[in-house]
Parts: C-alpha cells; structure tokens; sequence
C-alpha cells in the first residue's frame, strides 16, 4: 500500500512538473516561436524559449508581472497565474501596422524606433520570403522607397533622395562596404550581399554621416545578416533550411542552404547560396528602341554582327555567382559575447550590356566589354560587452578587413587589342560603439578608423578569339592609401511629448598616392594630402496626442576625395578623358527635413515626409589641362581632359508619402510615392537636371494574410522624364533610352503589375512564387542600360528544420 501512495505521489509531482512548461504559438497557432525573450523583475529571471517553443514557469513562480516580448509581436505582461489559466499555452499576436519595432541603423545600437528622430524603412526577412529578390539590389528595390538603375544583369545601383553611389552608404552589419575606388558612375556592390543570408534591412533617409562617416549624404542601407541560435539545456540545438528557386524571364535557378547549430555558450551558422542567372528577357511590350536585333559574335578571329532570332532577349547578359556567410559566436558568461564573421561574394564574369549596345560609324562600338569576377571577402571579428558601468551599458568592438577585387576588359569593334585593368582594394577598419543611460536620456559614442589600400595595374593584350600575349598597359588608378579616423558622438533625451537628438562627430582623412607616368607625362609622381570634416545633427519629435507626431530633423553629411576621385584615368566617354586632379577637398550636404505622422481611426498611418538638402563644393566632373594641353589622344581618339572638381553645388528637394491601412483583420493596403527634384550647377553657373534625381515613382499593395496563405498584389510605376528634363550627361547616351517624335531620347513612364503568393504546407515546408510584370510591359528604369525583365513566373520551395 505504501509503495502505491509513493508511486502516486511520485507521478502527481511529475505531471506537475510537465505542466510547468509552456508553449509558446504565433497567433494562427501553427508555428511555436523560438527565442522569445521572457522575463521577470520579481522573482529576477530571465529566459528565452528553446526549440520547441517552450519555457520553462517553475521559476516564475509568484510572479505578478511576466514580461513576454519577440520581434514583429506584441509584449504581453502576465501573471504566473494568467499564464496557469491560460493551460501553458500563449498565442502571440503580430504588432499591427501602428506599433513601431526595432531599430539599429539610427545609433548603431539597437534601440527602440520610438526612439530614433531619422526616417527608416524595415525590410524584413518575411519580406524577403515572400518577394523572392534574386539580388539585395532587387531587395531593396522592393521597399518602394529606394530606386534602382541596372547597367547590365550583374547590376543594381540604388539611388536614395537624389543621390546614388558613392553619396550614398553601405553597411554589412555594422561595417562600411564603401571603399576608396567607389565612383561617381553607377555601381553594383550591393549585389555581393546575398539576400537569403539577411535577416534584415534597414534604409535611413538623409544624412547619416554622424554615425556612419564619409558618403552617408543621400542615407544609409543596412544589411544585418542571419546569426546562430544558442541552445537552453545540455541538448545541441540544431536548426537550418535549404531553398530552390526558378524565375522564367532570366531561367534562374538559385540553391541555398543555411544550418544553425547552438549549444549553451557556442553558437555556428553556415550559409551557402549558388545562383545561375541566363540572358535576361524583356517584355514585348513597350519602345522598338529597347529590342536587341544585333549582337556581335566573334567567328575564326573576326568580330560578326549577328541577328538576333528573338530580339527580346538581352543577349550577353548571363552570369553566375557564389555567396557564403560562417559564424561563430561564443558567450563565455552574462556579460560578454565575442563573435567572428566570414563573408564571401563571387560572381562570374558579367557583360557590361550598356556599353554592347552603344554604336559607333553604324557598327556596335565594341566587341568586348566585360566585367571580370566581382570578389567581396570580409572577416569581421566582434565584441560586445553589457554591464552597467561607470562609462557605459553596452560596448561593442568590430574589427574587420574586407578584400574586393574588381576589373574591366574592353576591346573595340574589329580590334585585336583587349585592355584589362585590375582594381585590389583591402580594407581594415576599427570601430568601437558605446551607450551609456543617463537620467532620463541616452548618450551614444564612440571612434572609428579605416584605413583603404589601393592596388591597380593595367595589360594590354593581343587577342584573336582568345589572349595570345600580354604586356603592361596602363592602370586605372594609382597605388595608394585612403584613411579616415573619426570620433562621434549622440545625446537623446525624452521630455514628456518631446524626445530631443543632438548628435556630432569630427572626421579627419587623407590619401598618399603614387602615379605612373609611363604612359602619360603627369606633372607629378606623388601626392599626399589630409584634411578634416564635421557634420552634425539635431533631431526633435513632438507627439501632441497618441496619434500624431511632428518631427523636424537638421543634419549635414560630407563625403571625403577617395582615389576615384582623385587620381583616375579613364574614357568617361567617346571624345574626352577624365585625368587626375590633387587638388580637391570634402563635398558637404545641408539638410532639413519635416515629418507628419498621423494615426487615423486606428486602422491607417499617413506618413508625410518633406525634404530639401544643398550640396556644397560638389565633385563632378569638368573640363581641364594636363601640362597646359586641354586635349590629348587616349586609345587613339583626341580627347577632351577633363577632372574631377570642387567646382559646383547641387540641391535637391522631394518629398515621400505612405499610407498603411489596415482594411480588415487580414486585409492591408499599402502604398509609397516619392517624388524629388535636383538641380546642378553647370560650368557657366546655369542650372541643369541632377543625374541621380530620377522621376518620381512608387508602389501600391493589397496584402491578405490567412493562414496557410500570404498573397499580395501589388503595382509599381514611375514617371516620365522627357529630353529637356533629363541630365544633360543623359542626353548623351541615346542608345540607352526610347526616343521621342523630335528623335531626341526620353526616359517613359512605366506601370507593371505582379502577384506574390506563399503556402505554409507546414512547420517544415513552404511554397511561394508569383508573377512578375504580369501584363508583359517592355521598359527600362531611368538611367539603366538593360531592360527590365519581362513577364516572370517566379517559382520556390523552402524547406525548414
């Protein structure tokens, strides 16, 4: 009998003790969350659920106010018995569209949005799986809110409030991908981050340089990529996922893998992408001017025009590329965590399309132009430290080198001379982040160093269907160095309605260059220069009533002279050289911007953003001397000299609007507008378009969300910009636009429609797809040289464990 009432008892205090693990489910009830922070003043406890989606209460026990919080969700503060009520299970309900998130990129902190006075746009990894971007440049052209040009497949150049390029910031966790040889000509950098390794993206809008540095003029895209998952008990927590993705316009076939393996204190995470994109189709229907009815072939050592059987076919411009991303992250105790990060980008050799279609004497005026493999290494090794201290509450230290490597090879039509040129650039940078909680307000410090090593050489080789010699040719850029060495600064304070920012850093840089003047007689040999900068900013938020904010920011950028700038040589095009020129300093931006945010009848958020920036001692290109010659021949044509110079101002004014409405439960209508307008001196002091002031654009949605299903419609569309609207750069370059009644190039309008679906089968298994440019429009996005892609059916399976 004894041993009965022992053995009952035995199994009453298990049963109690199962009952004391919760679980944790999204709203549909279909998912259990992982890693959901739950915590509790009294008694002091803290835990995240495991991989099961469950905690464990028994240390709750007594416990009035339990804390349940997870990103993209709602807090719930519950007691220990509510949770008992309950039966251990909670269901989590998504943030609606008036609640704000978090946010890094203000502070490089996570802080709370609440917090931070700057505009940003979130593009979350649900997103991501739902729009199925082959690049981060499609990625980021998904928000709406950034526009993107393409030059060719491999491309994608983001332009953000008038400014592109290198007036515009790049940040992989933290880190500035930017470097020393960005140009002022569109880029495609952007394209080595791979976007099924990104857990989110944020975009901040306007000046960023008093966090970020040098070229955070226009803002600042931030790449935060996927991290490992530690395990709560002796059991290694195993996680991962796996993707396979065809697309119809390109015939894209994209595999992935990504695995997770966390224990207590280490955590590891791999990520392998490999992408085949082949020659990109446009739509059929749209400007004769797009089609491609030629292309050159090259048949027993001879250039040969060849037609083109199917002319909506972008023929070259294939490519392929291989993304990877390992880390390793180890907690040693509460207080530290040390991470190291290996990035690695590759692609193929891409045809540079634009330059292909570009025609000289009635024949295509090249044979060859092409970029070689576009390389990214990073290896990027962090500390953070969180402990509350005399000087700080959170430290972070990153210490990172990247490695890019870049060329370009170019041969004319029926010539046997390929020239190659080869760009290195390491990088080693050196940032150190700290916050400290002051009464009632938060200050944000800390330094940065990044130092740019510089290699270029050049060949000129004999070609016959293939290389058959080499020999030294010239190179595109000195050798050289680029530094910048800053310390910064931001102070907020929350004041009832008020939150005030105050924010500044000071930045010095310089550049120790060598020249080569083998093959062109410079006036020099070497230069070294070192100058300063400040920019600042002062943010003010002033929320009258729970649903209306104001918030006036005033912040300025700078953008220091890097080697492009400085000390290139290269045909901007046919008939002039741009040489290089010592004698330059900082360009500086001024801008002011006005925000209204209006919560209405608690279903829809209007956002109005208003904004005007000044650039001052802009760098841009102007007509110049070498050794008192305002010409000289260069690849055998007598060229006009030109150099980069401090020799204009620009202004940009725009405005952005979005509206979010919630129509129903499951329903959501969203929709983003942009419109700006900028305007560049030229050398005779007139005015004229600013090139990366493109049309006004934007994009509508009807989202419906029900599970297992997620399906969105969407339209994107932009404006026209006619011939005496466009850059007088872009005047010169025909070739690349549709043309007008007069026979002058124009950029049209454009409207597409496109549909996105995803099917959870399960936990394990997602299906998701749609299709793009549905009505089959043939158009080209200002500024680009390739057409974009015309209908795509867009197919995926995703996988996970």
């Amino acid at each position: 009998m004894l041993r009965a009432v022992v053995i009952l008892l035995f199994g009453l205090s298990f049963i109690g003790l199962k009952a004391q693990t919760v679980t944790l489910y999204d709203a549909d009830k279909t998912d259990k969350l992982i890693g959901v922070l739950v915590a509790c003043d009294s008694p002091r406890v803290a835990i995240v659920t495991d991989a099961n989606g469950q905690f464990n209460l028994t240390p709750f026990r007594g416990g009035k106010a339990i804390s349940i919080s997870y990103l993209g969700y709602e807090t719930q503060n519950l007691s220990f018995s509510q949770i008992v009520e309950k039966g251990y299970s909670i269901q989590m309900q998504p943030k609606s569209l008036l609640m704000k998130g978090m946010v890094i990129s203000a502070n490089r902190m996570p802080i709370s949005a609440k917090e931070a006075t700057q505009t940003i746009a979130v593009i979350s990894n649900e997103d991501v799986e739902l729009q199925n971007p082959q690049t981060a440049a499609d990625l980021l052209g998904s928000s709406g809110s950034v526009f993107i040009q393409k030059s060719q497949q491999g491309g994608g150049s983001p332009m953000i409030r008038g400014f592109a390029t290198n007036r515009v910031l790049i940040a992989v966790d933290g880190i500035r991908m930017n470097n020393a040889i960005f140009r002022s000509g569109n880029l495609q950098n952007v394209i080595s981050i791979d976007p099924l390794s990104v857990q989110s993206t944020e975009v901040l809008f306007g000046p960023g340089s008093v966090m970020y540095g040098s070229d955070a003029i226009g803002g600042v895209m931030s790449f935060f990529t996927k991290e490992p998952k530690f395990s709560l008990n002796n059991e290694p927590l195993v996680t991962g996922g796996a993707l396979v993705r065809f697309a119809s316009a390109n015939n894209e076939f994209t595999a992935h893998f990504n695995a997770s393996i966390g224990l207590k204190k280490w955590g590891f995470y791999s990520s392998v992408s490999q992408n085949q994109f082949g020659h990109l189709r446009m739509g059929s229907k749209g400007p004769d001017a797009y089609l491609r009815p030629t292309f050159v072939q090259h048949i027993n050592g001879f250039d040969v025009v060849a037609t083109n059987n199917n002319p909506l076919l972008q023929n070259p411009t294939a490519y392929s590329q291989t993304s990877m991303v390992h880390k390793v992250v180890f907690k040693p105790n509460k207080h530290w965590k040390l991470k190291y990060a290996l990035h690695h980008s590759a692609t193929s050799k891409y045809d540079r399309y634009d330059r292909l279609i570009e025609t000289r004497a009635n024949n295509p005026r090249y044979g060859d132009w092409y970029y070689g493999p576009q390389i990214w290494n990073m290896n990027h090794l962090n500390a953070s430290y969180h402990k509350n201290t005399v000087l700080l509450n959170h430290l972070s230290i990153s210490v990172a080198r990247q490695d890019f490597e870049e060329s370009r090879l170019d041969r004319s039509f029926g010539s046997d001379v390929l020239r190659e040129r080869v760009e290195n650039v390491v990088a080693y940078s050196l940032n150190i982040d700290a916050t400290k909680r002051l009464n009632n307000s938060n200050l944000y410090y800390g330094i940065e160093n990044v130092i740019n090593e510089v290699t270029s050489v050049g060949y000129r080789h004999l070609w016959n269907n293939a290389i058959v010699s080499t020999e030294q040719g010239l190179s595109r850029y000195p050798n050289a160095i680029w530094q910048s060495h800053a310390a910064y600064a931001t102070w907020n304070k929350p004041m009832g309605k008020w939150l005030l920012q105050i924010g500044g850093r000071y930045n010095l840089f310089g550049i120790d260059a060598l020249f080569d003047t083998t093959y062109y007689p410079l006036p020099f040999t070497e230069t070294s220069f070192s100058k300063g900068a400040f920019s600042g900013s002062v943010g003010l938020d002033y929320k009258p009533t729970e649903n209306t904010q104001f918030t006036l920011n005033l912040s300025s950028g700078f953008r220091s002279p890097n080697v492009d700038d400085m000390g290139k040589i290269f045909d901007s095009e046919p008939g002039s050289v741009v040489v290089p020129n010592t004698n330059i300093s900082a360009e500086n931006a001024y801008n002011v911007e006005l925000v209204l945010k209006q919560v209405i009848a608690q279903k829809a958020v209007l956002q109005l953003v208003s904004y005007y920036t000044y650039l001052q001692n802009a760098l841009v290109r102007r007509n110049y001397t070498l050794n008192g010659n305002d010409s000289i021949v260069y690849d055998g044509v007598l060229s006009q000299v030109q150099a980069i110079q401090n020799a204009a101002y620009a202004q940009v004014y725009g405005a952005q609007v979005q509206l979010k409405w919630q129509l129903a439960k499951s329903l959501r209508f969203t929709s983003t507008f942009n419109w700006q307008k900028g305007v560049e001196e030229l050398d005779d002091g007139t005015l004229a378009p600013l090139r990366h002031a493109g049309p006004w654009y934007g994009q509508s949605s009807v989202s419906y969300t029900h599970h297992p299903v997620q399906f969105m419609l969407y339209s994107a569309y932009t404006g026209q910009i006619a011939f005496k609207d466009l850059p007088i750069e872009e005047q010169g370059k025909p070739h690349i636009y549709a043309i007008d009644t007069d026979g002058n190039p124009y950029s049209p309008n454009w409207a597409t429609i496109n549909m996105k679906v995803m099917v959870k089968v399960n936990q394990n298994w997602s299906i998701s797809g749609g299709v793009e440019n549905i009505t089959d429009q043939r158009y080209k996005p200002y500024s680009s040289g390739i057409a974009a892609a015309g209908r795509n059916v867009v197919l995926s399976l995703n996988s996970r464990f």
